[in-house]
């Protein structure tokens, strides 16, 4: 790694990085589709033009991390060819804005025995899923409850904002980063160059790569239907689409105004492990992604529009809250999928363990921008979606 400090830009970084990870893997073979590069290179212009970074080697160990796994995920590809003809068929895609309680809603619907999801540690480091007796034993699993160890050590707050753990679920992101197109990365720094393109680039090559991760994931039990959730989903909807064209989504609704304010102050704790202090300005994170989730809830609807809506189903954060199981037998009813007595049981019981705030409940500072302001910018999602803006 200390080979990158002798360089004078992030963008030489571009074959060192890749140096390293073949080194680290003994493997060279990082896939056919190298369309991957264009992430990782503007994400590198993007750090030259404007670095808040509290030390330039902040990105090399997730950079090189990402090509690593890559790396992995090609050789077994190699071994195990027939991953790739195994269909994904009909998942079951929670999406919509962040901090519209998608995440509690996945860790529920993933206590049904019928279905599989993505757990963090593989999400993390992709491979066919073994069986649950074996996971503390394995060297992967054992690597991602040791990250998580300190992430929860340097900020125990973070807990309150979002729970992780190495064998509960998660999001789609770590399978994302291996194209360099997530949300990762400007949330953990202000990459203004990197987010111009990210928000509109053709995400299908990112789409194809995520597919066939949950081939490999997935491949010890390829008859069991997935259930996924990522709200990046809801910006790329289109090419989301276009590589799982029979997808059910469930899209979570929020106030936008309760949106913002939550997920600015998770951001900005985010920042504080990865950026100069001085440089972390809440009220410019808010304005920021004001824009970006504004536009992306009018892509998405113009989206939808070209879609049957029976493919859609929509889940307000008041509806949920007050009845989380009750929403999700509805929301299995409008696809057709069976809600089993073994599934209500093990819905009901954990959410009966699991109650809001479990983690302890995040103190949010306050924001400038107000809500009148941030319902004007949202008022096309507003007026589509129905979401309740007065509670």
């Amino acid at each position: 790694m200390k080979r990158l400090l002798k360089l004078e830009k992030f963008v030489d970084w571009m074959e060192p990085l890749h140096e390293i990870a073949v080194e680290r893997t003994g493997l060279s073979d990082f896939g056919e589709d190298d369309s991957y590069r264009t992430g990782l290179r503007v994400l590198l212009e993007a750090q030259d033009a404007y670095s808040d970074l509290l030390s330039p080697m902040h990105y090399a160990p997730k950079l090189v991390h990402e090509l690593e796994q890559r790396l992995l995920a090609e050789q077994t590809f190699k071994e195990r060819p027939e991953v790739l003809h195994i269909e994904i068929d009909k998942p079951l895609v929670i999406t919509g804005m962040v901090r519209t309680g998608s995440t509690a809603l996945q860790y529920l619907v993933a206590r049904d025995p019928n279905r599989q999801h993505l757990q963090y540690w593989l999400s993390e480091r992709p491979q066919p899923r073994p069986p649950r007796e074996t996971w503390e034993s394995n060297p992967s699993y054992q690597a991602t409850v040791k990250r998580l160890a300190h992430m929860d050590e340097q900020a125990p707050e973070a807990k309150s904002m979002h729970f992780a753990a190495a064998d509960l679920p998660e999001e789609c992101g770590h399978l994302m980063a291996q194209t360099f197109t997530d949300d990762y990365w400007q949330i953990c720094s202000k990459v203004p160059h990197y987010n111009a393109w990210y928000e509109h680039c053709d995400m299908v090559p990112t789409y194809t790569q995520h597919k066939k991760l949950l081939q490999l994931i997935g491949s010890n039990e390829p008859e069991k239907p997935w259930t996924l959730k990522y709200p990046v989903h809801l910006k790329h909807l289109k090419s989301f689409l276009s590589v799982y064209p029979d997808a059910r989504i469930i899209w979570t609704h929020r106030d936008p105004a309760a949106v913002l304010r939550s997920y600015t102050n998770m951001n900005a704790t985010s920042r504080t492990y990865s950026c100069r202090p001085e440089t972390i300005d809440r009220d410019d994170l808010m304005h920021e992604q004001m824009e970006v989730w504004a536009d992306a809830t009018e892509r998405a609807y113009r989206v939808r529009s070209q879609h049957p809506e029976a493919q859609f189903f929509d889940l307000h954060f008041d509806d949920y809250m007050a009845d989380p199981v009750g929403m999700v037998e509805k929301a299995y009813a409008w696809f057709g999928i069976e809600f089993s007595e073994e599934c209500a049981r093990e819905l009901d019981a954990w959410n009966r363990d699991n109650p809001q705030h479990k983690h302890g409940k995040a103190n949010h500072r306050a924001l400038t921008l107000e809500d009148e302001r941030i319902h004007e910018r949202f008022a096309r999602y507003i007026e589509a979606s129905g979401v309740n803006t007065r509670s």
